[in-house]
């Protein structure tokens, strides 16, 4: 069973923030996946470009301003009552120090070498992975 929902998929989008060798996560606050560490991101608003919503919702959930960098990948979330189709982007810090905000409940930098041990979701650490490639081609 794939998990259908009535009311078709979710448009998303989410940023891999990079500052130096570390990765902003936050600790999701409301469902899907509430209580887990992910990036920031969030629905697409009517109007609203896929890039400008990463932005928005980095500001919203941590307080930080970043700056896109790139495309980093197309991921489908689909369970029991819900599909979201996300759209991840790589993308440099510029300023602010995470404080959680809006639907997270926690926001921090972490070092990539110790990301794995958080409990992401896999498919969120393979994007963080893909990312990690593509800031490093930039620098």
């Amino acid at each position: 069973m794939t998990g259908k929902s009535e009311a078709g998929p979710l448009a998303g989008a989410g940023a891999i923030v990079w500052r130096g060798e570390e990765v902003l996560l936050i600790k999701r606050g409301k469902a899907p996946r509430q209580g887990e560490w992910s990036i920031p991101g969030g629905r697409i608003e009517g109007g609203e470009t896929a890039c400008a919503a990463a932005v928005r919702e980095v500001v919203e959930e941590t307080g930080c301003t970043i700056e896109i960098v790139a495309l980093c990948e197309v991921v489908d979330s689909i369970g029991d009552a819900f599909h979201a189709v996300l759209v991840d982007f790589t993308a440099r810090w510029v300023s602010g120090e995470p404080v959680a905000g809006d639907d997270a409940a926690d926001a921090r930098f972490v070092l990539f070498e110790d990301v794995a041990a958080m409990g992401l979701w896999s498919e969120t650490l393979r994007v963080i992975a893909l990312s990690r490639k593509q800031i490093q081609q930039t620098t």
